[in-house]
């Protein structure tokens, strides 16, 4: 392959961020014939859908299923992987005060757990909501009131959803609720678990769409999709640069000429490129611009907020721990948000049989206390939990590790997309070799799906000069074509209109 520092050459692409979208770019690109160089600070690759080992067994950083709507992100995985990928039938439930509820909840099931005296409070809830409904509700609590009743609420939508965002679920906007449980109340909800499928109605169907009864998964972990695929740009001539962190990325002229990387040992390298594919978080970008950009971007930029999460992954000393890959914890008397049961995705996930390994997700901010808690103090806080919720005795957890994930998931306040608007306007005009894609790149909360589809199409604008814009590909996988001769470029197609849907707080 040409050096991709020599003066002779022509096209060479940079990617920034060995995860799905950052490789899906490369990988594209390399179908097309161009040299890629990737860019990971990370001593492995994967991003947030990398698989950690330790003590025999294999952790994902959450847990991550392999099921997409595109035939061709489908195709894809089976390239890579073949039959190292296999289908997995999916158990996923609510874990709510010692009982464990069907998640989608199917009413059924969740009365006869509740039990007579709790069901009849509940219904009883929901006739007084019935009666007595807010009037143009505009939080998440009182529009999932009006619906359910409030104590279906408190049980089913209220922890878990403060315990992810972060945000009282007062505070959180109406019209997010109105999209994230489109079309569904509680008559609908009793109808369709006594009804025959054909008499059923939308509900049902928009929960089928979106919880999937089955997806794929890699035989050792999420992880070992990219790690394949870096192999593979590896073995075809292409660089992926672990250990190495960009600490800038030079510009003159209009257009990014190279970015700026620090090894592990504290030495740095200047890397050219002619194109450069971004998948860092925004803020971090624009920050990393040199020299700097004008204040209002910078601004732009700091304004904009991420979720963070800690994931403590425990070796517990029992075959059987519960039966589903993973579930919800929404019991409020405990941190923690969702626990995943790795070996029930696939049983190469432990080398011993008679282990389980657990990653115990707690969301936060870095601001937050639990972020700078030591990690003994995370191991023991993961292990008092499990025993309160009755998951093991505190004998079989064996050991834990701790790993924290800055920056997981993209907060959308109420002004995050004018923010994200005057950024991205900016840099099409002032570098237009410089191409965001990924979760943190475009700031929108993608599924991993979604964001290998962001970096493929950008690859192909890069090596064919196509026009297809990464930022209108949408949450059910419906991506858009090229954009028509005369419609106006650039359009946003991001947050609540195309994106996944994520909750944002109540315009003041």
């Amino acid at each position: 392959m040409t050096d991709p520092n020599s003066a002779g050459s022509s096209q060479h692409v940079v990617v920034i961020g060995a995860g799905p979208a950052g490789l899906s770019a490369a990988h594209e690109l390399s179908r097309h014939r161009t040299l890629v160089t990737v860019m990971e600070q990370e001593g492995q690759v994967g991003g947030i859908a990398r698989t950690l080992e330790f003590m025999g067994c294999r952790f994902d950083v959450g847990p991550h299923r392999f099921f997409s709507e595109s035939p061709e992100i489908e195709a894809l995985w089976t390239e890579i992987l073949g039959h190292e990928i296999r289908p997995v039938s999916r158990l996923t439930r609510i874990l709510y005060r010692g009982k464990f509820f069907d998640y989608p909840i199917r009413t059924s099931n969740a009365f006869l757990t509740l039990g007579p005296v709790e069901t009849a409070r509940c219904l009883a809830s929901y006739a007084r909501a019935r009666l007595r409904p807010v009037e143009s509700p505009t939080s998440f609590e009182n529009w999932a009131s009006n619906q359910f009743g409030h104590r279906l609420f408190e049980m089913f939508f209220k922890t878990y959803t403060e315990k992810v965002w972060g945000i009282s679920t007062g505070e959180l906007s109406a019209d997010w609720a109105g999209q994230r449980i489109r079309g569904l109340n509680l008559v609908e909800v009793i109808g369709n678990a006594v009804l025959p499928s054909g008499l059923r109605g939308r509900g049902e169907r928009t929960i089928a769409k979106t919880l999937a009864g089955s997806f794929h998964y890699p035989r050792r972990g999420a992880g070992q999709m990219w790690e394949a695929m870096a192999s593979r740009l590896t073995a075809a001539g292409h660089s992926v640069r672990l250990g190495e962190e960009v600490v800038a990325l030079r510009h003159a002229g209009g257009r990014v000429l190279s970015v700026v990387v620090r090894d592990r040992r504290g030495g740095t390298l200047d890397v050219l490129g002619s194109e450069f594919i971004n998948t860092m978080p925004v803020r971090e970008l624009i920050a990393k611009l040199h020299p700097a950009v004008p204040s209002m971007i910078r601004s732009a930029a700091e304004a904009l907020g991420y979720r963070d999460v800690i994931t403590v992954n425990v070796v517990v000393d029992r075959a059987r721990v519960f039966p589903d890959q993973w579930i919800y914890v929404h019991d409020p008397g405990v941190k923690v948000a969702r626990i995943s049961n790795f070996k029930n995705l696939s049983r190469d996930m432990v080398s011993d049989s008679g282990l389980s390994g657990l990653g115990m997700e707690y969301f936060c901010f870095e601001t937050d206390g639990l972020w700078h808690m030591s990690d003994a103090e995370l191991l023991d806080l993961a292990r008092r939990e499990l025993v309160a919720l009755g998951i093991c005795r505190p004998d079989e957890v064996k050991a834990g590790t701790v790993h924290r994930q800055p920056n997981a998931y993209p907060v959308y306040d109420a002004n995050y997309l004018d923010h994200l608007a005057l950024i991205r306007e900016w840099l099409a005009r002032a570098l237009p070799n410089l191409w965001l894609l990924g979760r943190n790149g475009v700031h929108q909360y993608n599924n991993q799906d979604h964001s290998m589809m962001t970096g493929i199409l950008v690859a192909r604008n890069i090596a064919t000069g196509s026009r297809y814009d990464p930022w209108l590909i949408n949450s059910d996988a419906e991506y858009q074509e090229e954009e028509r001769a005369g419609e106006a470029p650039g359009r946003l197609g991001i947050g609540r209109e195309s994106g996944r849907s994520v909750p944002h707080r109540i315009a003041s």
